[in-house]
């Protein structure tokens, strides 16, 4: 039986400037999840739309979002600044976190952050600064050791997922892993580089991160 999922475009108030995303709320949701993507992307990420899919027929909403208005993505494909530029983008991540909290849509719900590539130290920079809200983190592919000074100020049980080919970046997650004093599991999946490109690895992604926001969100 199908689970009805209530879709809505949505407008996030950010300091001078507006925010377009994307609300997906299934009926009797276990919790929420928001997502920071990678560098260079947006709310149209195929690989994050994939991860969304599979958390919402396990029940959790999903709020995928552009951490940049149209006019900052543009200067962006120039200059390269703003991607990179993860205190931003964390600001960003807490603006649209503090939206959703105050939204009637969501109620009472317990909410995650999954980040991919830069978007993970966001999401981890911005879990700091809100730890009282975020119940869960999961990294895909990210660079939590951008996040360094703050992580051992995380509170949220996270999970680290990084690509068994991916070896510079697995070591980057060994380092932040062993910073983070929350619950956190390191999990490598063989053969996947780092986009998760390779046959079945985004699958074997998704159900570890499905697995682990139903654990700590749907309480």
């Amino acid at each position: 039986m199908m689970t009805h999922i209530a879709e809505s475009a949505v407008r996030i108030p950010a300091d001078e400037v507006t925010l377009e995303g994307n609300l997906s709320l299934p009926e009797n949701s276990g919790g929420v999840v928001v997502f920071a993507h990678g560098s260079g992307s947006s709310r149209y990420s195929p690989r994050n739309r994939f991860v969304a899919q599979v958390l919402q027929k396990a029940g959790l909403g999903t709020l995928l979002f552009d951490l940049l208005t149209a006019g900052e993505e543009a200067e962006d494909e120039v200059t390269g600044k703003l991607r990179f530029n993860i205190p931003f983008l964390a600001e960003r991540l807490v603006n649209a976190t503090d939206w959703l909290m105050k939204s009637e849509l969501i109620e009472d719900l317990h909410l995650g952050y999954f980040g991919a590539s830069t978007g993970a130290a966001a999401a981890l920079i911005a879990a700091a600064s809100r730890p009282d809200i975020v119940s869960a983190v999961v990294s895909r592919g990210g660079r939590p050791d951008l996040a360094l000074p703050v992580l051992n100020r995380v509170k949220a049980p996270t999970l680290l997922i990084v690509g068994g080919a991916d070896y510079q970046v697995i070591d980057l997650n060994r380092k932040a892993l062993a910073a983070l004093k929350a619950e956190s599991k390191l999990v490598i999946i063989p053969g996947a580089t780092h986009l998760f490109e390779e046959p079945g690895t985004l699958e074997q992604a998704a159900s570890y991160a499905r697995d682990w926001f139903v654990k700590y969100l749907a309480v």
